[in-house]
């Protein structure tokens, strides 16, 4: 299985000791968030070593800087036909050496093989995207098999970075299906009281991902302490606030936080306890 650093089967960083790195999971259409995009590419480039070969055992060796992947929706997916803003936009990212992954929406595990499939098909014709970002990942066993059927062909079709956008604790079998899981995506009030789920002691921290809206940037720290501390080895922290629709948090990622320059700054320095 290819997985998104090196150190897959260790045991986690001691508590408070986890490096992190940022995972973006989609900023807004380029054409609406230009100034998201712009920054984005300027982090990069400052931030970002060029890609690396893969290792002898088929994994993807980490990746150098502070931004681990970032997330390219076009239109709940890769759209109907190839998006003039959206082309060069994943061009010029792709060339910073940041990992692009293209959104797929598993609706829970109810959308078929098939159209998954062809989307996963028309984003590597037209952004030619490192791996995929499963947004709405299911979490129940029931939906394991299914889910591993998928990630094979996800797998054979590009050979990149797998992310299963649970937003909480999967089920363990979930770990051997994805390069990261999703194990958190919610408001800082939740988050700030949340628990991490013991079987997650048995993978490395660079399996995991929090994503974390609604955080005061007096609170920006302990946030960031609490994804080491629980073992998550790429993160997104944001003031912004959730869509108010269902409590679903997508809305929130798609502006910079207010305070992405100290995001950035704390990630590559890291957090004293």
């Amino acid at each position: 299985m290819s997985h998104l650093t090196s150190t897959a089967g260790t045991a986690p960083a001691p508590s408070g000791a986890t490096p992190v790195g940022i995972g973006v999971p989609g900023f807004a259409h380029p054409l609406l968030a230009p100034a998201e995009w712009a920054e984005l590419l300027r982090c990069a480039d400052g931030c970002v070593l060029p890609r690396e070969p893969e290792r002898g055992d088929g994994r993807v060796p980490p990746r150098a800087g502070p931004l681990h992947w970032a997330v390219l929706d076009v239109s709940n997916g890769p759209g109907s036909r190839p998006d003039p803003h959206c082309l060069p936009a994943a061009a010029r990212l792709r060339e910073t050496g940041v990992r692009l992954l293209g959104h797929l929406d598993t609706g829970r595990g109810t959308r078929p093989f098939g159209e998954l499939l062809s989307d996963a098909r028309r984003y590597l014709e037209w952004y030619e995207p490192d791996g995929f970002w499963l947004d709405r990942a299911p979490t129940d066993r029931a939906q394991l098999p299914a889910m591993r059927r998928l990630t094979d062909a996800l797998r054979a079709l590009c050979g990149g970075p797998l992310v299963l956008g649970h937003g909480s604790h999967p089920h363990p079998g979930y770990a051997e299906t994805a390069d990261q899981l999703v194990t958190f995506a919610g408001s800082w009030a939740d988050y700030r009281w949340s628990q991490v789920a013991e079987w997650t002691a048995d993978h490395p921290p660079e399996r995991f991902c929090h994503l974390v809206h609604s955080v005061p940037r007096t609170h920006l720290d302990e946030a960031l302490r609490i994804a080491r501390w629980q073992g998550a080895g790429t993160v997104y922290v944001t003031d912004r606030r959730a869509a108010a629709a269902a409590g679903v948090p997508d809305g929130a990622w798609e502006a910079l936080p207010g305070y992405w320059d100290e995001l950035v700054s704390r990630i590559g320095t890291g957090v004293s306890e």
